[in-house]
């Protein structure tokens, strides 16, 4: 999908320019269809359990993927994409997610302590219970994502986009949340303790000093 609307906004830049010099800015080619660690990476590839950890995935289409318990502690899967992914109950712990396209995604219950999230596309993932102590989502885009009772604790939010985000029960112990979107998101039950809110937009539209 990111690719496609990539294709798509290039075209149209293009169209407008006089020049026709190629893009220096295209995004890489997704990579699928090779295996590592004995198993194939491609989209829907089933992976349930598999043991990946450290493993180089960036750049790699595994869109719709079965990763259901999967081991991918200190993975690099920077711009991969894992839309509507299975990855629930996974171990993420120190991957490195960035710019990583989790649209839709599976994430309940899955460990993402200390993970890399920064830049991260991911509109409507449920992140259910999810562990995401000490992670960095610097910039991340979690609109519509379903955080209720997720364990934030030390994460980095700045600057996230919120909009519409679910954090009931949520834990955001000394999260980092400066400048952050959470329009319309819902915090109830959340804990907010040591919290640092500032200049982010509160679910009412105002800013919070």
């Amino acid at each position: 999908m990111r690719r496609i609307v990539a294709v798509v906004v290039g075209g149209l830049l293009l169209a407008g320019c006089s020049s026709n010099a190629p893009s220096t800015d295209a995004p890489a080619e997704l990579r699928s269809g090779f295996t590592v660690k004995g198993f194939t990476i491609e989209p829907g590839a089933y992976l349930v359990g598999a043991d990946l950890r450290g493993a180089n995935l960036a750049d790699t289409d595994l869109a719709g993927a079965y990763l259901t318990n999967a081991d991918l502690r200190d993975a690099n899967l920077r711009d991969a994409d894992l839309a509507g992914a299975d990855l629930f109950t996974a171990n993420l712990t120190n991957a490195d997610l960035t710019n990583a396209d989790l649209m839709a995604a599976d994430l309940v219950d899955a460990n993402l302590t200390r993970a890399i999230l920064v830049d991260a596309h991911m509109y409507y993932a449920n992140l259910n219970y999810a562990n995401l102590n000490y992670a960095n989502l610097y910039r991340a885009t979690l609109r519509n994502a379903d955080l209720s009772n997720a364990d934030l604790f030390n994460a980095d939010l700045t600057e996230a986009n919120l909009w519409y985000t679910n954090l009931y029960y949520a834990n955001l112990t000394n999260a980092d949340l400066t400048n952050a979107d959470l329009e319309d998101a819902n915090l109830e039950g959340a804990t907010l303790t040591d919290t640092n809110l500032t200049g982010a937009t509160m679910p009412d539209g105002s800013i919070h000093k």
